[in-house]
């Protein structure tokens, strides 16, 4: 239950935090009219007639994205949130639904996506459903009342590997597509990553994340083409990194990895590590330090312009 009580709480201080900041409020005080309630979350399977490579009809075979509208008059700014788990389950409550009704309240939309997982999938299913997703959200912006250039991607943990494999294992699409969603780019227009999984050296790697997702004794090559460090290039979107120096899940240099990656190559990068906290925090309600990295990537966020819609 702390986390049904929590959430609200927590939607309600950063609205606030949000709007302060919002041009359109500046100027004599006014009395506010009741804002109308936010839809209900909407699941949108990312095939309607089933899963490329798919091996059952359960949920778990079957990716999809939860919709959380923002509100009307929103800022036009998207975000899918790729919850971690090891590649093995999905954190959805901690590193999905929270975070989505926070960027509600800063007028983003925000799609939960849900990610087969291993060991009965491989790579490359994962990102495929990844991929999937975005062009998903960018074929249907209007419907979503979103732009089409402003959609971006966050990641927790292995949900970091995946966000970081999508910034750098993207494609443009395939204009003669008989599928409409396949014809548009599957480029995250920005990254935001929680004590992500980057490499797979393993020196530093989550080995619990590369056994599900490559198997026991994977290609070398595979391992390279996946340590997403190495897979930086100047077209990588712009990114936003948290972790703790202390993280006793994934080692902290995976960050530090990925952060001299886009900084050798020219990628607008913001890292914040903290001294401590343990892995898999979330939005670290009840710590007092860790609890600031939802302001700075608030913050972050505004600079770049992604918390009003443009003219």
């Amino acid at each position: 239950m702390k986390h049904m009580i929590t959430v609200p709480l927590l939607l309600a201080a950063f609205t606030a935090a949000a709007l302060a900041g919002s041009p359109q409020n500046a100027g004599p005080a006014q009395t506010a009219r009741p804002a109308p309630p936010p839809p209900s979350p909407q699941e949108i399977m990312l095939w309607e007639n089933g899963a490329p490579g798919a091996l059952g009809q359960a949920d778990a075979d079957k990716p999809s994205i939860t919709v959380y509208r923002a509100p009307r008059g929103s800022s036009g700014t998207a975000i899918i949130v790729a919850p971690g788990g090891g590649y093995a389950n999905l954190a959805t409550e901690h590193e999905g639904r929270q975070e989505a009704y926070w960027f509600n309240a800063m007028g983003i939309t925000a799609f939960v996506l849900r990610y087969r997982l291993g060991p009965r999938y491989r790579h490359p299913i994962e990102l495929g459903d990844a991929q999937r997703a975005i062009r998903t959200v960018r074929a249907r912006a209007a419907e979503f009342t979103i732009l089409p250039d402003r959609i971006g991607m966050m990641g927790f943990s292995a949900g970091g590997h995946l966000t970081s494999t999508a910034g750098t294992h993207f494609d443009a699409g395939k204009p003669d597509s008989a599928d409409p969603i396949e014809r548009v780019s599957s480029r995250p227009d920005f990254m935001i990553l929680g004590y992500p999984v980057i490499s797979f050296d393993p020196a530093v790697a989550h080995a619990g994340s590369v056994r599900m997702l490559l198997g026991e004794n994977p290609d070398p090559k595979l391992i390279e083409n996946l340590s997403n460090d190495l897979q930086v290039t100047a077209q990588t979107p712009p990114t936003f990194i948290f972790h703790t120096t202390n993280d006793n899940g994934v080692p902290v240099e995976n960050s530090v990895r990925f952060y001299l990656a886009l900084r050798k190559a020219k990628v607008p990068v913001e890292m914040h590590l903290f001294e401590n906290g343990p892995h898999g925090v979330g939005m670290a309600l009840n710590d007092p330090a860790l609890s600031a990295w939802p302001a700075l990537l608030m913050n972050w966020l505004r600079a770049r312009g992604l918390l009003t819609r443009p003219n």
